[in-house]
């Protein structure tokens, strides 16, 4: 019985197999370890994607207010995916910092804001009053949503619970400017659409944080 040969035998073929599928995974753990040491070897640090992100949302913010909405969109999406960026970055390449952490969660709070501000100048403007105050109401309860969470974190509560997570009010927001009237995509006007929703689920979040955390510490009382 003839020996199989190396690369046209079963056992050949198997090996060849594993040797490809052991192969790719390898390669593309080597990219990213490869590309992981020239980011930490770099003097690209997390504050200064934090800042990067800041400045995307004021120039969302500017947009706003020349009522280039589109644009406005394309901007805060650009400036919120690197406030997600940092504290990614700043785990993988240990340059985190406590100022670091810091000055992101404030520019976030800061961020949301000022293009929230913005929107509520548009409807100022056309006069409509109600949603004036219902930006003003998303606001407050984006920040209060931000609040409770670090006030649970303070008491030794993990608070990560509620619908209207900062991703999610970033998706609804972005929403409403990428589908604002006039914005290019299509004859849509889902920018006060999405203040309303903003509003609503940033309000119901504030009250699931706070039950969640009542729980919490009379589970850890009893």
């Amino acid at each position: 019985m003839a020996r199989p040969t190396p690369g046209s035998d079963r056992g050949g073929r198997l090996r060849g197999t594993g040797e490809r599928r052991g192969g790719e995974p390898r390669a593309r753990g080597e990219l990213s370890e490869t590309v992981r040491n020239k980011l930490i070897e770099s003097r690209l640090t997390p504050n200064a994607i934090s800042l990067t992100g800041f400045v995307g949302n004021v120039i969302a913010a500017v947009l706003v207010t020349q009522r280039y909405f589109f644009l406005a969109g394309i901007a805060f999406i650009l400036g919120s995916v690197m406030d997600t960026l940092d504290g990614r970055y700043s785990r993988m390449s240990g340059k985190g910092s406590p100022f670091g952490a810091f000055l992101d969660s404030t520019l976030d709070r800061v961020e949301e804001g000022i293009v929230l501000t913005t929107v509520a100048a548009y409807f100022s403007a056309r006069g409509h009053d109600l949603t004036v105050a219902v930006v003003v109401v998303a606001v407050l309860a984006s920040l209060m949503v931000s609040y409770t969470r670090a006030r649970a974190e303070a008491l030794g509560v993990e608070c990560k619970v509620g619908i209207a997570t900062r991703p999610v009010r970033v998706v609804i927001l972005s929403i409403g400017l990428l589908f604002a009237k006039g914005a290019g995509l299509g004859n849509f006007q889902l920018l006060e659409a999405a203040v309303y929703v903003l509003a609503a689920l940033s309000v119901f979040t504030m009250f699931q944080r706070i039950f969640h955390v009542r729980r919490e510490l009379l589970r850890a009382a009893a």
